[in-house]
C-alpha cells in the first residue's frame, strides 16, 4: 500500500508542481488582455462604480464588505470563466485581497497559471491604464446572477 501511495505522490507531484500564481505588472496585465485572458474582477460593487473596471472584466466579488467569503460558490462562478487548465488574471484595488484569492485558484482549486495584478487597478488607472463605466458589466452580471 504504501509502494501505491508513494507511486501516486510522484505520478501527481509534476501536475501540482505545475500550479502556479505569476504576480504581474501593468505591462504584462496589458498584454495578457490584449491575448484574451480573461480577467476576474473580484472587489465590491461600490468600487467598480468608483473607479471603473478593465475593459472585459467579469465582475465576481470574493469578499463582501465584512471580509466574509464562500469559496465554493465563487469559484463555482468562476469556472464557467476559465477552467482550471486554462489561464486567469485576478485582480482587486490594491493588490492585497487578490495574493489569497490566486493562492486559493492555484493550491485548492487546481488552476494551473493564475496572474494575480500585484498592484491592482489603482496602480492601473495610476499609469494611464483605460477603465470603462462598470454600469453595464454590473447589469448583465445581475441579470444573469454571475456578480
Amino acid at each position: 500500500m504504501r509502494h501505491l501511495l508513494l507511486s501516486l505522490c510522484l505520478c501527481l507531484g509534476p501536475l501540482i508542481a505545475h500550479a502556479e500564481v505569476i504576480n504581474i505588472d501593468n505591462a504584462e496585465l496589458d498584454t495578457l488582455v490584449k491575448s484574451g485572458v480573461p480577467v476576474i474582477d473580484i472587489r465590491l460593487q461600490s468600487e467598480w462604480e468608483e473607479t471603473g473596471i478593465v475593459s472585459g472584466s467579469k465582475l465576481l466579488t470574493f469578499f463582501d464588505e465584512r471580509g466574509r467569503h464562500d469559496a465554493a460558490a465563487w469559484l463555482e462562478k468562476v469556472k464557467p470563466i476559465a477552467k482550471p487548465d486554462e489561464p486567469v488574471i485576478v485582480i482587486c484595488r490594491t493588490g492585497n485581497r487578490t495574493k489569497p484569492v490566486s493562492q486559493f485558484l492555484s493550491q485548492q482549486a487546481g488552476y494551473s497559471r493564475v496572474y494575480n495584478v500585484k498592484s491592482g487597478i489603482k496602480d492601473w488607472i495610476a499609469n494611464g491604464g483605460p477603465v470603462v463605466p462598470a454600469a453595464q458589466s454590473i447589469a448583465a452580471c445581475r441579470a444573469a446572477k454571475t456578480c
